[in-house]
């Protein structure tokens, strides 16, 4: 049964649709969840699904569509600070990017044009902001980056070492000496080219200057070791609402595409019927695009209950039948 029913979606190129659906859609989270999507035999819950891609239809409209970037499933990360662990930058800047996600959500639903109750209020009532967290985690791994530069390129340390070129072996300044020049510098060998032609000197007036500076760096180090425990510890006390405000943020992603996609189909929200009643009206297939399409209007189970398609070759039997 379950064979034959995966045959029939296969059939019905539901693939294809939903290939659709996750191109409106920006996280790659949402992306597979829209792939996962399977039809529902459940009248009430087709119809409560309806309802809210009618309602993500109107919020469009009156105020255009929100974003849901930066997406990232970060329930791992989050259970690691939890246990103590010290998140990575790039753990953390994820966490931050849900954080805005969900103020932007926020946002955008408390904002102009705030329309009437919907179903997707209870989505946005759930998400909680945390902008002082998420400018926290922005703003001091950002500045890691530029003080670290800053250390690079400081000309303090380019004037110690008195040439202009300078290059760097293991966090230490060195000059890029000709091999036949060598004994004319005294200094330290850290670095030899594979040509054999050119070592890699630290001058001896630039050692001083160089033990400073691997100073800085391990107290650079420590620091940054120091504040990524911190915004770890600071991420796990929020670790419920976080995780929260992703799960919740999915969901209005995916039933936003399914909105835009509702647009680019210049499609209409369907009457679902119980009754065994089929009446499609200048119905079209979902795949086929352009002005040459013909649209097909079909009704069975009123007056008649069997119905025989006939005609040529790429008469539309089959897309009908779909």
């Amino acid at each position: 049964m379950n064979e034959q029913y995966e045959k029939s979606l296969s059939k019905l190129e539901l693939d294809k649709v939903l290939s659709l659906l996750a191109d409106h859609a920006s996280s790659q989270a949402a992306k597979d969840r829209c792939m996962a999507i399977r039809p529902s035999a459940d009248a009430d819950e087709i119809r409560h699904l309806l309802e809210e891609t009618s309602a993500a239809c109107k919020c469009i409209t009156i105020k255009g569509s929100p974003s849901f970037g930066g997406l990232y499933d970060v329930g791992a990360s989050l259970d690691r600070a939890y246990r103590g662990g010290c998140l990575s930058p790039e753990e953390l800047l994820r966490i931050a990017g849900v954080l805005r996600a969900a103020r932007q959500a926020k946002s955008y639903a408390e904002g102009e044009g705030v329309q009437e109750a919907s179903v997707l209020d209870l989505y946005f009532q759930q998400i909680t902001s945390n902008k002082y967290l998420e400018e926290r985690i922005f703003n001091s791994i950002l500045s890691k980056d530029e003080s670290l530069q800053k250390i690079i390129t400081s000309p303090s340390y380019a004037k110690i070492l008195q040439e202009p070129i300078v290059t760097i072996r293991s966090d230490r300044f060195v000059v890029p000496v000709k091999a036949e020049c060598k004994g004319q510098l005294p200094g330290l060998v850290h670095d030899v080219s594979s040509s054999g032609s050119t070592y890699f000197i630290e001058p001896m007036s630039a050692v001083n200057g160089n033990n400073e500076l691997r100073e800085l760096f391990m107290a650079e180090r420590k620091e940054i070791e120091r504040i990524l425990a911190e915004l770890s510890a600071e991420s796990a006390d929020h670790r419920e609402q976080i995780k929260l405000d992703y799960d919740v943020l999915l969901e209005l992603e995916c039933i936003f595409a399914r909105a835009r996609l509702s647009f680019a189909m210049r499609a209409i929200c369907p009457e679902v019927r119980t009754d065994g009643q089929l009446n499609l009206i200048r119905a079209r297939h979902p795949l086929i695009t352009g002005k040459t399409v013909v649209p097909i209007s079909v009704r069975l189970g009123s007056d008649f209950d069997t119905l025989i398609i006939t005609g040529p070759n790429t008469g539309g039997k089959t897309v009908t039948l779909k």
